[in-house]
């Protein structure tokens, strides 16, 4: 099953600006499930300076610099992947204590996923919650995340909110309501505070193919020994496999941002996004 993208962003100043330089996070990643069939940039101004990179996530990211005044930047990527894995738990947990919550990763796992298991900034609140849920699912790591995600899905109302900075988890548990990525940041915090390695992640979903308007998506990804990093979708209360597009992914929600970057002059820039979505 493949699917295309279309996705264009434009900015437009009422006055020329100095565009700082920016980071763009549009390339669908390349992974066990899914394959990059296609893929191509296409920026207006076209930049004096461009690198493609990984970065701390490895991620695959292009930045670029300009030169001179603009009136306008557009940015558009075309894209075809093919979406490859029909079993989201088409893994073992190699060890036995893996298999059980609290989650406790040892050596040299804890090092390296550190920052994806802090729990800094998280409220008591979410932390008792979270308990609750592991006590509920019996105390086993995928029955905890099966449960996370379809008590999020069933209980929580869905927002639409095409922008801002997601809400805190503390902020979405108690109005019991969010974005996707409000839910994701929540179901993020949540597996951190039982001690699983959670992270952000922005891309696509299957089921926006053909809409007139649709969005980008976001859900989370948690690190399983044996697995890597698998997906959760707590908007649709389902682990990912071929419904979901994975972009971009990190610890913080504004590091897998499509766009990143900033401007000089004291224009007011307007933002226009379209995507169109199809399956083939």
């Amino acid at each position: 099953m493949r699917l295309s993208v279309r996705h264009s962003t434009t900015f437009s100043y009422d006055a020329p600006v100095y565009l700082e330089p920016h980071v763009i996070r549009l390339r669908p990643r390349a992974d066990g499930g899914q394959r990059v069939c296609r893929f191509e940039l296409a920026i207006d101004p076209a930049p004096v300076g461009r690198a493609d990179c990984l970065d701390q996530d490895g991620n695959v990211v292009t930045q670029v610099w300009f030169s001179g005044p603009v009136e306008q930047l557009r940015i558009e990527s075309c894209f075809e992947v093919e979406l490859l894995r029909d079993n989201p738990f088409d893994f073992l947990l190699p060890a036995e204590r893996w298999l059980v919550t609290p989650f406790a990763y040892g050596e040299p796992w804890n090092a390296l996923l550190a920052p994806y298991t802090s729990t800094n900034g998280i409220s008591a609140e979410v932390v008792a919650f979270a308990r609750e849920m592991g006590v509920a699912s019996g105390g086993r790591t995928l029955a905890f995340l099966n449960m996370l995600s379809r008590r999020l899905c069933e209980d929580w109302r869905q927002a639409l909110r095409p922008e801002g900075e997601p809400y805190s988890s503390a902020t979405t548990l108690a109005a019991r309501e969010g974005s996707c990525r409000d839910l994701a940041v929540l179901f993020c915090d949540l597996c951190r505070a039982i001690g699983l390695a959670s992270r952000f992640v922005s891309g696509y979903e299957r089921s926006a193919a053909g809409l007139d308007r649709p969005h980008m998506h976001a859900w989370a990804e948690v690190y399983l020994p044996g697995g890597g990093w698998r997906g959760f979708d707590p908007s649709r209360g389902l682990a990912v496999a071929r419904h979901h597009v994975a972009v971009a992914a990190a610890r913080f929600p504004a590091l897998a941002a499509p766009l990143s970057g900033t401007y000089r002059g004291s224009a007011i820039a307007h933002l226009q996004a379209q995507i169109s979505i199809e399956l083939h």
